[in-house]
């Protein structure tokens, strides 16, 4: 008995001292400002790719609960996940861990009064439930790294630190602070079964310093800067990039929301319709660059109205684009542009419309807008007539 009782001693401690010699995980949380990479050059969504490519990590955590991530499903507005790190994780095997918390449905109505997750049938032009857009100039200097400089997080982290005036309408920060931890504790889980290895963390810039704040006092993990991990060149930046991000680019700040807040870095998108051009979507192309030539002042509504007819009533641009960033395919909308769920014929017919309407041509832009709505079904005509006025030109 007591050679038994001795022998398991022995190995009990043999388990421990092996736990405490096992090497600690290191875990770097790159802070992204969501979408970002669809209007900063510094933070474009090559950087991201070729960074993946430096760093090699074993896993990397993406913003969403494990639920919804499961069965594809994610959040408009995360670009870098849908359009940067799923395509990776395709060709380059690496785990994915989704470590995000949110309340169910019913708590959300309960809290917030609606569910959050799901659009207005007619959005916003703007604001919560709104298009998403970037109207801040800072945006446009927002660098991969910029969450790690302490000044990019310092309002976030007072808003946290801070109760609302009114405990009634503490709802969101009291939220933010309990998913933020739940956040934390996924990454934690995610780093034990990687023990040993390099687990990269992607997520929202205000949730970083929360959660670092949380995991430093973890033994198992050792939090590393994500920049100490390196930077990608220019040259690998420029061999990651792909047509589909180079499409994302142009659709975001031409058709999309954005052009209206005019926050735009013209000489990026620019540079980046010639590399497009060079490909193979002539109609998508050709709409892009009517529509650049339009919002930089170089071409007249009337010539661009010849130009978008001319793409509306081509068979070949019959097609869909590139990318679009649509997730319900029974609506007209994406996250960023009230169209975006139109092949490149009908888009252009819509940008012809707006173009006849600039020219006070009203009637001949109504007849336009009908030929759309009526190969529509009936939700999507319904959106359709609901984002028209946001087709007319501002109110002098």
């Amino acid at each position: 008995m007591v050679r038994h009782m001795a022998m398991l001693v022995a190995l009990l401690l043999s388990v421990a001292t092996a736990f405490a010699q096992a090497p600690r995980t290191k875990v770097a949380i790159l802070g992204v400002d969501h979408a970002a990479q669809l209007v900063s050059e510094k933070d474009q969504p090559a950087m991201l790719a070729a960074y993946l490519k430096l760093v090699k990590p074993a896993a990397i955590c993406i913003e969403r609960p494990p639920a919804p991530a499961a069965r594809g499903d994610f959040y408009e507005y995360t670009y870098e996940v849908q359009g940067v790190i799923l395509p990776f994780a395709k060709t380059h095997p690496t785990a994915l861990c989704p470590i995000d918390w949110m309340p169910p449905i019913e708590d959300q109505k309960l809290g917030f009064g609606l569910d959050v997750e799901t659009p207005l049938e007619v959005r916003k032009a703007q604001g919560f439930q709104g298009f998403l857009t970037f109207p801040d100039k800072k945006v446009l200097a927002w660098d991969f790294f910029s969450a790690e400089d302490p000044k990019t997080l310092e309002a976030q982290q007072q808003w946290a630190r801070e109760p609302a005036p009114r405990a009634d309408r503490d709802l969101p920060r009291r939220l933010y602070l309990y998913r933020t931890f739940m956040q934390a504790q996924n990454i934690r889980a995610a780093a034990r079964a990687h023990r040993g290895e390099t687990l990269l963390v992607v997520v929202g810039y205000f949730h970083k310093p929360d959660i670092e704040a949380i995991l430093k006092h973890d033994g198992d993990i050792e939090l590393v800067s994500p920049a100490s991990l390196g930077r990608p060149t220019p040259e690998q930046v420029r061999e990651a990039t792909t047509g589909e991000q180079r499409a994302a680019i142009l659709a975001f700040n031409l058709l999309g929301m954005q052009a209206a807040t005019g926050n735009v870095d013209w000489g990026w998108v620019e540079r980046v319709l010639g590399d497009f051009a060079a490909g193979k979507n002539r109609g998508e192309a050709e709409l892009f660059r009517t529509r650049h030539e339009v919002l930089t002042g170089k071409l007249s509504p009337a010539e661009a109205a010849r130009r978008y007819a001319a793409i509306a009533n081509d068979p070949a641009a019959a097609v869909p684009f590139t990318w679009n960033g649509v997730q319900d395919r029974t609506r007209i909308d994406s996250f960023f542009d009230p169209f975006g769920n139109l092949d490149v014929s009908a888009r252009a017919r819509i940008e012809l419309a707006r173009s006849l309407l600039a020219q006070g041509k009203d009637k001949a832009a109504t007849q336009e807008l009908d030929r759309v709505a009526a190969d529509l079904s009936p939700r999507m005509a319904f959106q359709l007539r609901g984002y028209t006025p946001l087709l007319k030109p501002p109110v002098q």
